[in-house]
């Protein structure tokens, strides 16, 4: 959370820049022109966006710096390199400078005390800003190093506390932890060996580099895999939106069928604390019967639940195989006081619905108690990113969100992975 001197620091930063180029010196958002369209989405009356950036490459996780700046993780090398930087000389909200830096590609991308840290998918890194400078001057230090990867589920992603403290997920590069995995009819191994490196989410010290995975604490399990990932800073405490398993209906067709699959399991929101077991590979969360049931794999049948009584459930259960992949808590002051503490979730979109419509490819809007509890039903915020109201299959859409940032001014930026597009989502008020 923002001290209220820094907050004061950044309105005369915001006031005395604007001074400078000679306009008038409301507040900036007031100064900004959207979009006609919102750059092709959807919003709530009072909103409205405009498209910072195209084509910067095929976006993954984004954060926005005190001073405007925007870097974006790319999911594969652009210009040669895996990170981009924007900067907006004019004032028009629009970056006019596009650069690029860094060797790999990855996912997760965050700013913490004067450092720009950036996850591929073995590592994170961290590179020391320099004030005035958009491009890091130095190479990355290597924060941790030989996280485990095995194809499925390796994008890393994290989160800071207060503390000191950066909490990395590493998914499970499995469905259900089967012996063969994806295979009709195939038993899940019980324990689950992945469970030892994959499937959970790892804490690691920020003051100290060259950390490897057994130097963390394993500090929850039983998630199949958290892309979204962040610290309610409202709460001081950890939440993860997990990405459950996949295909019921074509692995276990005795107990499944296709309108089974399409709309199990949920897609389930955690407050993790330490220790906790949220249940994966053994059981998942049945959003028409409001409970976890026992896994197939496990000998489930889509009504027992077993062992699951002993797992945590979710906050707030989602739609199935929406595809979470961002998540943000709102701490600006521009958007009404609403907003303030709640939770925005990026869904990049469904595959595995077929043979019924895919869903998702949204933002939504989660309203949350000032304890972390959830406040109110969940909204869809931003829509319209697929450009299509039928989609077949993910290269059906023109858009999918995928992060989610707060800038310094509150504005809400969102970046999508398949054309590239950085998106700013402005309050106008009615």
């Amino acid at each position: 959370m923002k001290s209220s001197r820094k907050i004061v620091a950044q309105w005369l930063l915001v006031l005395l820049l604007a001074g400078c180029n000679g306009i008038n010196s409301r507040p900036v958002q007031q100064s900004l022109a959207c979009d006609p369209d919102n750059g092709g989405i959807t919003l709530p009356e009072g909103f409205c966006a405009l498209v910072v950036a195209d084509n910067v490459g095929r976006a993954r996780h984004i954060v926005v710096r005190d001073n405007g700046d925007i870097y974006v993780a790319l999911m594969r090398l652009q210009n040669g390199h895996g990170i981009a930087a924007l900067r907006d000389t004019s004032g028009d909200g629009r970056a006019d400078i596009v650069a690029y830096f860094g060797d790999v590609p990855g996912t997760g991308i965050d700013i913490r005390d004067g450092y720009l840290y950036f996850a591929p998918d073995t590592a994170l890194l961290r590179y020391r800003l320099v004030e005035g400078e958009l491009l890091p001057q130095e190479p990355p230090e290597l924060v941790v190093g030989g996280l485990p990867e095995r194809g499925q589920h390796a994008a890393k992603t994290f989160a800071f506390d207060e503390a000191g403290y950066v909490y990395i997920n590493i998914g499970a590069p499995s469905n259900a932890c089967q012996s063969r995995d994806r295979q009709r009819g195939v038993p899940g191994m019980d324990p689950c060996p992945l469970l030892e490196r994959y499937g959970g989410i790892w804490r690691f010290r920020t003051d100290v580099l060259g950390q490897r995975q057994d130097d963390g604490l394993r500090y929850a399990t039983g998630i199949r895999n958290a892309v979204a990932i962040a610290w309610n800073p409202f709460a001081d405490a950890l939440y993860v939106v997990q990405h459950g398993r996949d295909q019921l209906d074509t692995l276990w067709p005795e107990y499944f069928d296709a309108e089974d699959n399409a709309n199990l399991p949920a897609e389930e929101f955690f407050r993790v604390d330490e220790g906790d077991d949220f249940g994966w590979p053994y059981c998942y969360y049945d959003p028409i019967q409001n409970k976890k049931v026992l896994a197939p794999e496990y000998g489930g049948d889509g009504q027992t639940v077993g062992r699951c009584d002993q797992f945590e459930d979710p906050i707030v259960a989602y739609p199935a195989h929406w595809a979470p992949n961002d998540l943000i808590f709102y701490d600006g002051t521009q958007f009404p006081e609403r907003y303030r503490g709640g939770a925005f979730i990026a869904f990049h979109g469904s595959w595995n619905r077929a043979p019924l419509p895919q869903a998702g490819y949204n933002v939504v809007f989660q309203p949350m108690n000032a304890d972390g509890t959830p406040a109110g039903d969940w909204e869809v915020f931003a829509d319209g990113f697929a450009g299509t109201d039928q989609i077949r299959s993910t290269g059906d859409a023109k858009h999918r969100p995928m992060g989610l940032a707060v800038g310094p001014d509150g504005s809400l930026y969102i970046s999508d992975s398949v054309r590239g597009r950085i998106w700013r989502v402005i309050y106008r008020g009615s």
